[in-house]
């Protein structure tokens, strides 16, 4: 069963993430959903995302595979992080003009403050194009909320 993420950070009045903000003009504009224990995305890449000629662009797969991994640690970790560590392989050319394509992020450990999270992005055969371990450091939720405008109900992000 699928629940859609919500986000609490468009009440801010100065935010305007690249990744997920819905009103950045050049941003990717993600939105999530909650299914078995990943959050999940899809995503039409555009021709403004392009690197080498109807490719898109590696940095900006990593950069998708970033953001949702943010927002597993938003909505199942329920706290703030930065990412400390990024270690993906890009294995196979993701075609804009395929269209959508679909990222998933899990857990795969924690130690201490530190949550390695694995992601995966697939095209629109749902074949694996790039895979990735993202290393987040942890901040405790006091400090996410105090430091991060972190929401302070935990259901902020879940209906």
């Amino acid at each position: 069963m699928k629940k859609k993420v919500k986000n609490p950070f468009t009440k801010q009045l100065e935010y305007n993430c690249f990744g997920c903000c819905p009103t950045n003009p050049i941003g990717l504009k993600l939105e999530f959903e909650i299914e078995n224990n990943e959050v999940v995305a899809t995503w039409n890449p555009k021709k403004d995302y392009e690197g080498w000629v109807n490719i898109l662009h590696g940095g900006i797969q990593v950069t998708l595979m970033d953001e949702i991994a943010s927002w597993y640690v938003f909505t199942f970790l329920k706290t703030a992080g930065v990412t400390c560590k990024i270690n993906v392989e890009l294995k196979r050319a993701v075609y804009i003009s395929d269209g959508q394509i679909k990222l998933k992020a899990r857990l795969k450990e924690m130690k201490r403050n530190l949550a390695f999270i694995e992601v995966i992005l697939l095209n629109k055969e749902e074949i694996e194009c790039a895979y990735g371990i993202f290393t987040y450091y942890l901040y405790t939720r006091e400090k996410a909320i105090a430091h991060f405008n972190f929401p302070e109900k935990e259901n902020d992000f879940i209906d």
